[in-house]
């Protein structure tokens, strides 16, 4: 790793926790008693507790950390349907029925997304940019052709196939075989959204502590009593947003959630006319990769941020940004002289069916395991459990329909993760 890598403001830390404004926390006592405990304040607790408070229940959200420090304040601010596996592999899993429930409430996890952005005060620069999914092996553009001809049963995509020959229009590298644009996906500004939403979760009444851990949740009659970093508390309700740190608080859910390191680099400012070249259309982009790569233009249209699966384990962010700007490089060479201002990770929540999950046990509801495409998923589903915990929903969910597996042997450590990420990447390879 050579420092003339890193720009003379490096950070190890997020993009967009440096650029987001800061929300002023109320200097408040933790209370001896709750009607809802949320434990996690990013997207998924923060949706969660604006339902519960506007309900007139009073609302306690705890983080661990600052509000936003995990994945909140971590992803690439991508919009999909949020959803992995295609309806074919769904139906075969549960059904048509059941299939088509889920992919509709994927389509409403992204519509989810677009009404917030029309919120007076919701802030999160939502664009309908699109997606452009490259093909990393050539014999991989006629697979992905005939998936785009053949349409979805559920949605309409609007999916158009850009061949190779017509990729200077779309990007401007010759590493990919041509591709796939998604027009409906989105972009969104990370560094506003998480702030105004926390914002608002105030404003609507709930009561926010950052740096208090909660350590354990025990069921005590109708109720729980919750131990904190702070002191004791009952609650008549408690909501688990805890996703890739969910950690070993709920041994059920830590068997069940894959915590997987995913890294981010970005660029120092680059002048316009060089990203204009590269990146004409400003899409959000992806590739076929099984370790794939997600990247973008920042807000402003000044940096690059490039993200990835890098490392066999989890390292330290300055480790793995070599590795990311090499893989940058490959794609767009003329970055290769390009410093890098800002360098982290964050833990995604994987599950071993790459679904999102959400339930409820006798009080203690959950939502989790957005597999790396969590920003809407994880408003949306925050949004209705939140809405269970209020007493307010009619219909379950899809995602609470499903069963939530997990494996002999895991217990929350994912010692399986080094070997299938080498098994990836040789199936990258050769394009399997």
């Amino acid at each position: 790793m050579s420092a003339s890598l890193f720009a003379e403001d490096f950070q190890a830390a997020p993009y967009w926790q440096a650029a987001a404004p800061k929300v002023a926390l109320p200097d408040i006592e933790l209370p001896d008693e709750v009607d809802v405990l949320v434990v996690g304040a990013g997207y998924t607790g923060l949706n969660a507790a604006i339902q519960t408070a506007a309900e007139g229940l009073g609302t306690l959200v705890l983080d661990a950390a600052d509000p936003g420090f995990g994945c909140s304040l971590r992803n690439g601010g991508q919009l999909s349907t949020s959803i992995k596996p295609g309806f074919g592999t769904l139906a075969r899993r549960y059904g048509a029925a059941l299939a088509t429930e889920l992919c509709e409430e994927a389509q409403a996890s992204l519509d989810y997304m677009h009404s917030l952005a029309e919120e007076p005060d919701i802030e999160m620069g939502l664009k309908v940019s699109g997606r452009f999914h490259g093909v990393h092996m050539p014999h991989l553009y006629s697979k992905l052709a005939k998936e785009c001809a053949a349409g979805h049963p559920v949605w309409k995509t609007g999916a158009f196939m850009v061949p190779k020959s017509e990729m200077a229009e779309e990007l401007g590298t010759d590493a990919y075989f041509g591709g796939v644009v998604y027009p409906h996906h989105c972009s969104i500004d990370v560094s506003t959204y998480h702030p105004s939403l926390l914002a608002k979760t105030l404003k609507t009444g709930a009561n926010v502590i950052g740096t208090c851990p909660v350590l354990s949740i025990e069921r005590q009659g109708t109720g729980f009593r919750v131990l904190t970093g702070r002191g004791n508390l009952t609650a008549g309700k408690v909501i688990l947003a805890t996703n890739g740190y969910s950690g070993a608080l709920s041994s059920w859910h830590q068997r069940r959630i894959v915590p997987i390191g995913s890294y981010v680099i970005a660029t120092e400012e680059l002048p316009s006319d060089l990203l204009d070249r590269l990146f004409p259309t400003d899409r959000i982009l992806s590739d076929t990769r099984k370790l794939v790569y997600y990247y973008r233009l920042s807000p402003d249209r000044k940096r690059v941020l490039f993200g990835g699966r890098v490392s066999l384990s989890e390292t330290d962010p300055r480790n793995s940004a070599a590795k990311l700007h090499r893989d940058m490089s490959a794609l767009f060479p003329e970055l290769a002289a390009v410093k890098l201002s800002y360098a982290w990770m964050g833990f995604v929540g994987y599950t071993f069916d790459t679904l999102a999950h959400c339930g409820e046990d006798k009080g203690l509801y959950y939502a989790m395991g957005y597999c790396g495409s969590g920003v809407g998923m994880a408003s949306y589903l925050g949004m209705r459990i939140g809405q269970k915990a209020a007493g307010r929903e009619l219909q379950t969910s899809a995602f609470e329909k499903i069963g939530f597996p997990t494996r002999p042997l895991y217990h929350g450590s994912p010692w399986f993760l080094a070997p299938s990420v080498m098994v990836y990447r040789l199936r990258d390879r050769f394009g399997i």
